[in-house]
């Protein structure tokens, strides 16, 4: 049977679109790697935090809200912004965009205890940031669309794109696949599988983030820290099974790869966060990198495409492909279904692939 949507790319974006559109119809996901959310999916910071980012991101990310929870794969987190004494004013306008409130060192010193009391000049805290069970979500997708029918195949790069009568034919090296729609969901590659297909491309831009894994600082009990960011999201840190995790927070430009940390922005990075504690940095357990892909407004881009409304979209989720996952997939399926989505009309448009001529 010829499936009615063949979503190209296993990161979250195809998993929850495969779990929405399954309800539809018929459903084929091909991933290139071998393994589910190989890339950019696997390396998040797994953080919810639904007021990060532009409004119709946070439309997004609010509307995830409730499957999150009912999924259970939330946990407590909270975060905390910390600043020098010379970053006010920076300071004060996240905290007030993310709705953090100011609290004392003191307050600060008894949440994260190796806080550095010469270098810390501004601290906020608030708790609405939960820990997302990524890998748990992931699976939860998959089972729920597998279970109405739903094919995943895995190692299944695609190499050629070709529109035909009545639908697409798409090759990889495990076979042929045909379908009446396309769902774009590459990632990085989003373009350029826009490009196999003959669709216009966005002008989608990956930037690397790195990642260093780190014994808990002092032999602490980094359980119950919140994740925090320095101010101008020049770093941050979280904890992560017991030790913690700090990134530089770059944003460097990339092409699509596999991508790899960058050993001097992680030194330059890890240099910002020891600024702002007691205990230095000894050594690192891991470290990684993943690819952050934008569409030129910071905005996802999502469902038909402007040109050929059987090419979907579900791209350009940035830093907020998980909190957004669940809502985002609604939204594509809503659109393939001619429905409106369940989100105000003007978040929806500023979201809409249609939207780039």
């Amino acid at each position: 049977m010829t499936p009615d949507f063949l979503i190209i790319g296993g990161g979250i974006a195809g998993i929850a679109a495969a779990e929405a559109l399954s309800r539809l119809g018929a459903v084929t996901l091909l991933e290139a790697e071998q393994s589910l959310a190989h890339h950019a999916s696997s390396r998040s910071a797994a953080l919810y935090e639904p007021s990060y980012g532009l409004p119709p991101v946070v439309a997004l990310s609010l509307a995830s809200g409730p499957a999150l929870r009912a999924a259970g794969v939330l946990s407590p987190r909270g975060l905390m912004i910390l600043a020098r004494a010379d970053q006010a004013a920076e300071f004060a306008a996240e905290a007030a965009a993310m709705g953090v409130e100011p609290i004392s060192l003191a307050e600060a010193l008894a949440r994260v205890p190796i806080l550095n009391p010469a270098a810390v000049g501004h601290a906020a805290l608030a708790e609405h940031a939960w820990d997302i069970d990524t890998d748990r979500l992931i699976q939860t997708l998959a089972r729920e669309a597998r279970g109405r029918g739903a094919q995943i195949v895995t190692g299944a790069p695609v190499t050629a794109i070709r529109r035909e009568p009545g639908g697409w034919h798409v090759v990889t090296p495990k076979g042929d696949h045909r379908a009446a729609r396309i769902v774009n969901a590459a990632g990085p590659w989003a373009d350029g599988v826009a490009r196999m297909a003959g669709v216009r491309p966005k002008g989608f831009t990956p930037y690397r983030r790195s990642m260093a894994r780190i014994p808990a600082p002092g032999g602490q009990d980094v359980s119950g820290w919140p994740m925090i960011f320095g101010a101008g999201e020049s770093w941050y840190a979280k904890p992560d099974a017991g030790a913690l995790i700090v990134s530089p927070a770059e944003e460097h430009s990339m092409e699509p790869h596999d991508a790899w940390p960058d050993d001097m922005v992680l030194a330059e990075g890890l240099a910002r966060y020891e600024e702002m504690v007691t205990e230095p940095v000894t050594r690192l357990l891991a470290s990684w990198a993943g690819l952050r892909t934008f569409a030129p407004d910071r905005v996802l881009v999502l469902g038909p495409d402007a040109g050929d409304p059987t090419f979907l979209w579900s791209a350009g989720q940035g830093g907020y492909g998980f909190q957004t996952s669940i809502a985002a997939a609604a939204m594509v399926a809503a659109l393939a279904d001619g429905k409106p989505p369940d989100l105000d009309p003007a978040m929806v448009a500023a979201l809409r692939a249609d939207r780039f001529a």
